[in-house]
């Protein structure tokens, strides 16, 4: 406003010795009104794109969370994530709440790794996945630490407020590592899997339920019903590990994959995910962190991740046409303390809910509006 009020003085101020004309001096006033006005612009937008931001509980009996996931079921939002003193320790258990009308229920533990003879280990990575038809789904890991863990799924008809007894998955089988699975049109889940124990080697699972409407016990368990990829990667070139799927149609996916590289890395499948492309790194960063993707219902896909090489306290939201060229549209969180390990879902009225860890104490839970997103 200085140059607004002094604009009839332009002889006093002087620009590499030459006096400010009465145009310039408008011209310098115009740029300054542009940049407040595109200042405004950001702001507004970015208040309106996040149509609620929330933690999913204030307080909780235990003092560290990590790994959330979020699925809609019956119309209802449920939330997991692993809760204790430290992750790895062996009280960390998995942890539940709903989201009412007043707000999210109380976490409530529905699994912990209390064994037969006694002993107890960590739980680990939850995923919640609600079939088309069949009940929700709660996968999770169960073990020492992630070299050594196995995989266990338990089954909810009544959308999350009561389970089943744990189901050990067959053998080798994982389950979804961390992000969720994608069921295809046969029913068939797609689930990106991985393994640590001998470098970081990522792989695909596909369950077929057999009946989509007569879900059991005995088909998660059965070995005859899942089959397993070979490894997506080599760990001397890439170590790779909790591959996220998006879908582009026709039978063409494409999984993202966090790494050691210092860059997400990606894969490409052009028969519902059986085969896939040798593994490649992407333009986009990884500080080796969790990442997660999804694919919105016009045709775009959303990517969410800590877009550095080292640290975990910027985390954003991207947004692609075509899973290549990935445009930043929005930061989640940028200051300090650990923002990561994203989880991501459109529900049926359109909206787009991402929960993810925040400082290790509390989950985050987020709520955009795509009509908004764009590049």
């Amino acid at each position: 406003m200085q140059y607004a009020r002094n604009r009839h003085g332009p002889k006093n101020r002087k620009t590499r010795g030459k006096p400010i004309t009465p145009m310039q001096d408008k011209a310098i006033f115009l740029i300054w009104c542009g940049l407040l006005l595109w200042c405004f612009s950001v702001q507004t937008f970015a208040q309106d794109l996040v149509h609620k931001s929330e933690f999913i509980y204030q307080t909780a009996p235990f003092p560290s969370a990590h790994a959330s996931t979020i699925v809609e079921t019956n119309g209802q939002l449920v939330s997991a994530w692993f809760g204790g003193t430290a992750e790895g320790n062996p009280d960390v258990a998995i942890w539940v709440a709903h989201q009412e009308q007043d707000g999210w229920s109380p976490p409530t533990e529905v699994a912990n790794g209390i064994q037969p003879d006694g002993n107890r280990y960590p739980c680990w990575n939850p995923v919640l996945f609600q079939p088309r038809d069949g009940p929700l789904l709660l996968f999770y890991k169960v073990g020492p630490n992630p070299r050594e863990w196995w995989g266990l799924v338990r089954m909810s008809d009544d959308a999350g407020r009561t389970w089943s007894e744990a189901v050990p998955l067959p053998g080798d089988i994982l389950g979804p590592i961390r992000a969720k699975p994608y069921q295809l049109k046969n029913g068939t889940l797609l689930a990106g899997s991985s393994t640590e124990h001998d470098g970081w080697v990522a792989h695909m699972e596909h369950f077929d339920p057999g009946n989509p409407h007569n879900w059991s016990r005995r088909q998660l368990a059965s070995r005859e019903q899942w089959q397993r990829s070979v490894p997506l990667n080599n760990s001397e070139d890439f170590g790779a590990i909790q591959p996220t799927i998006l879908d582009h149609g026709d039978g063409q996916f494409q999984a993202l994959f966090r790494s050691r590289q210092g860059v997400i890395t990606e894969s490409w499948s052009n028969d519902s995910g059986i085969t896939w492309d040798p593994m490649v790194r992407t333009s986009l960063p990884n500080p080796s962190a969790g990442i997660d993707a999804l694919s919105l219902k016009n045709g775009q896909h959303l990517l969410i991740y800590n877009p550095t090489t080292h640290g975990r306290e910027k985390l954003a939201v991207a947004l692609s046409s075509n899973g290549k060229d990935w445009t930043l549209i929005h930061v989640l969180e940028d200051g300090d303390g650990e923002y990561s390990y994203p989880s991501a879902i459109q529900t049926t009225n359109g909206l787009v809910h991402i929960t993810y860890t925040w400082k290790r104490t509390r989950i985050k839970h987020v709520v955009l509006d795509p009509k908004l997103l764009t590049p």
